[in-house]
Formats: structure tokens, C-alpha cells, sequence
């Protein structure tokens, strides 16, 4: 990302303390990066397990046949007590057992994205529901009350999770915004969690059923690791920042968060276009800097602001006004006019992503742009007011716009 922020000018005095102070910023990404990519799980992990595989087998028939939408999100393998398989191979009643726990979890959690999924290929499909669990479950540790579970692990006492939190913090600093044993219990379970997913690019795997729905999706669709780990490694950077300098601070924020998002489903769905990357980068910006407009007055709350303070301030608005109503602010309503500006110039972008894509595929990704573009729309409409009521649309709304997009992508010509 070789971008300039909008307002970032240096005069000639300070140009060499610039160049340091940036080289120091790549030098510290770059240790933090080989940090976080070096964690592995080992064959050492493997503890006795509590149940047969054949006696697991022969609880599966009775899992699969009783999935149902209303019933309790209930983990197939939550009887084995070790975080991985000790097989070598991994019976296919498992995979398809993990796969229908990560479909049920999308539909519980997200039923507009499954909305968006459903209509693609079985194989795309399953794919996508278990990467879009794995991206639920590192968000519910990182900003809810969820609790990830590792076989066998100490949590933030564990010796292995306490040498990673100390590593970083030799290049963050013991500088986190959330309370030291909040801060550490969510960082340890982020660093197993991160093991976890380790397993889907080694000869080990995940006794949980996310990960081992997500190394069969993976591999099957050659998913590069280092596009999942920068997710996690976003979900990192919520327990040290709370506050963006910056629109080029936030724009690396929103990569890691939803542009990697961006980049991993294009590989699902299949393109040939290089230049799909570039928009599916764009595609993921756009839905992120969308939600944190939406989300304004909701995140104020928790003190959490991810406006860039420069782009606010040049407004002539601090960031703890954002707790305030600006509903009839000039300041705010100039503000919000810009931000919409620069965010509808992404979707532009994003909406060139659709036809470098199969058209049984396209449906996906259109069905999610339009959705987050309906929102900005009600946003422009208001005149950024934010701060009344959550902004989101209705059944009707959703229904109706989900047929144009179906219709459009799949039956007319583009």
C-alpha cells in the first residue's frame, strides 16, 4: 500500500525525521509480522483422546440428521480433549460434519451473508461458511464476550502464550487499551487461535470444527495463509489501538480486517484477472469504512474511534464529541460529506470486481456491495445522522434488493 494521507505534508525540517521515523514503523511491522507467521503447532500438542474415532463416527449420523436453525450452535468434537487429531487422516464424515456446523453457524450469525452464499456451488458454498466462521469467532474474541477453547492450554498463564505477549510487547509496548487481564486473556486466546490455524496449512489438524472445515476449504482452493493471519493479526491491533492518526493508520487497519476478507473469497469464487485483487482489495475497504460510519455513535461508546482524528480535527471536531449528538453539527455534516466521498469512490472500485468473476459467483459478492451500499445511501440520506436509532434495512428492503441483484447477475448480460 503505497499511499500518501490526505493531510499528511512535511516541511523540508522535518523530511529526515519522517524517513526514520518510517523506516522504524516498516522495522517494527516487519518483526511483528515474522512474530505472529512463526506460530506453529507441533505433533507434542497431541494429549490421549477421551473418544474412538470409530465411536465418533457413530455419534455423526446422528449430529448431521439433527441440524436445525433453531436449536443450539453444539460442537460435533467437543468430546476429543486434544487440540488435534491424532490420525493421519481425517475420516470424511468429519469434514462434512464440520463443514454442516460452520453452515449452521452462518446462518445463526449472519444470515444476510449467507443470503449471498447459498445460490454458489456446493463446494464454494461450504467453503465460504467456514471461512466466514473463522472470521466470526477471531471478531467474537477480539471484541465480544466469546470464549475460544484450546485442549490442554493455560490460557494467558500458559508459558507459550506469555513469550508471544512478551515478544510483541517488546515492539508495541505494554500499551493496551483494554485492561491487563482482559487484554491478556484475549491475546492469549488470539495466539491459539492462531495456532489453530496453522494447522490448516500443515500435516496436522484442528480437532475443532472450524479448522478443519477451513483446511479442506483452503486447500482445496489454494488460500494463501498469510491473507488469514493478517486477520488475526487485525484482531491484535484492537487490543492496542483505539484511536487512527491517520487516513493511511486506518486504510492498514481495514486491510487486515476486511480487504484480506476481500482477497480470500475471490480465491474461492475463481478468477483470471489479475487486476481482481486490486478491486477485491477495494471491495473490502469499502464494507469496512461503511460499518465504521454506521458505527460511529456505537463505538464512541466504548471508546473506540475510528475516524481518522486528523481528517475530524481538521473539521474543528474532537473525538470525544463523537459521544455527543451531531445530528444537526455543520461541522459534522461537512465531515460526514467527505468521508461518504472518499468511501463511494471504493465502491466504484469494488463494483468492478464483479464481472472478472464466474457468473454463478457473482451473485456473492454483488448481493454483499449492494446491501452495504444501501446503507451508505440511508447514511447520505440522513445527512450523517448517525445518532439516532441503528441505520439498517429492513426485511422488505433486503428481499427486494436481493432479487434485483440476483436477477441482474445471473440472467442479464453484463
Amino acid at each position: 500500500m503505497n499511499r500518501m494521507s490526505d493531510s499528511a505534508h512535511y516541511g523540508d525540517s522535518h523530511l529526515f525525521d519522517g524517513v526514520a521515523e518510517g523506516k522504524e514503523v516498516v522495522h517494527r511491522e516487519e518483526r511483528l509480522e515474522q512474530i505472529r507467521s512463526a506460530v506453529e503447532i507441533s505433533r507434542e500438542a497431541v494429549k490421549a483422546v477421551s473418544i474412538t474415532a470409530i465411536d465418533l463416527l457413530k455419534e455423526i449420523p446422528a449430529f448431521m440428521a439433527g441440524l436445525d436453525f433453531e436449536a443450539e450452535l453444539i460442537n460435533p468434537f467437543s468430546h476429543i480433549e486434544a487440540p488435534i487429531w491424532e490420525e493421519e487422516t481425517v475420516p470424511a464424515e468429519m469434514i462434512d460434519a464440520a463443514y454442516a456446523y460452520c453452515e449452521l453457524l452462518t446462518k445463526k450469525e449472519a444470515g444476510n451473508f449467507y443470503h449471498s452464499f447459498k445460490y454458489l456451488p456446493d463446494d464454494q458454498r461450504k467453503a465460504m461458511c467456514a471461512y466466514y466462521a473463522f472470521c466470526r469467532r477471531a471478531d467474537d474474541i477480539a471484541d465480544g464476550d466469546y470464549v475460544d477453547v484450546f485442549p490442554g492450554s493455560d490460557g494467558a498463564e500458559d508459558p507459550e502464550a506469555r513469550e508471544y505477549r512478551l515478544s510483541l510487547e517488546e515492539l508495541t509496548g505494554d500499551k493496551s487499551v483494554l485492561d491487563a487481564p482482559t487484554y491478556r486473556d484475549k491475546l492469549a486466546q488470539l495466539f491459539f487461535y492462531r495456532k489453530k490455524l496453522s494447522t490448516a496449512y500443515n500435516c496436522h489438524s484442528s480437532t475443532d470444527p472450524i479448522f478443519m472445515a477451513l483446511k479442506d476449504a483452503v486447500t482445496r482452493f489454494e488460500v494463501p495463509r498469510e491473507l488469514l493471519d493478517d486477520l488475526i493479526s487485525g484482531m491484535e491491533d484492537d487490543l492496542y489501538t483505539n484511536r487512527y492518526r491517520t487516513f493511511d493508520d486506518l486504510y492498514r487497519y481495514c486491510f487486515r480486517v476486511a480487504s484480506t476478507v476481500g482477497l480470500v473469497c475471490i480465491e474461492i469464487y475463481d478468477y483470471d484477472n489479475p487486476k481482481a485483487n486490486e478491486y477485491a482489495e477495494a471491495w473490502g475497504i469499502f464494507m469496512q469504512l461503511t460499518n465504521i460510519l454506521r458505527d460511529v455513535a456505537e463505538d464512541a461508546s466504548r471508546n473506540r474511534v475510528y475516524l481518522p482524528l486528523d481528517d475530524l480535527e481538521r473539521h474543528g471536531i474532537k473525538a470525544n464529541e463523537l459521544s455527543t449528538d451531531l445530528s444537526n453539527d455543520k461541522r459534522w455534516h461537512a465531515f460526514v460529506a467527505e468521508f461518504i466521498e472518499r468511501v463511494e469512490k471504493y465502491h466504484e472500485k469494488a463494483l468492478k470486481l464483479l464481472p472478472l468473476l464466474n457468473r454463478k459467483a457473482r451473485y456473492s459478492p454483488a448481493a454483499m456491495i449492494a446491501f452495504y451500499a444501501s446503507i451508505l445511501k440511508k447514511i447520505k440520506k440522513r445527512d450523517g445522522n448517525i445518532f439516532h436509532g441503528q441505520i439498517k434495512l429492513s426485511k422488505a428492503e433486503k428481499v427486494t434488493l436481493a432479487a434485483v441483484v440476483y436477477t441482474k447477475q445471473r440472467f442479464l448480460r453484463l
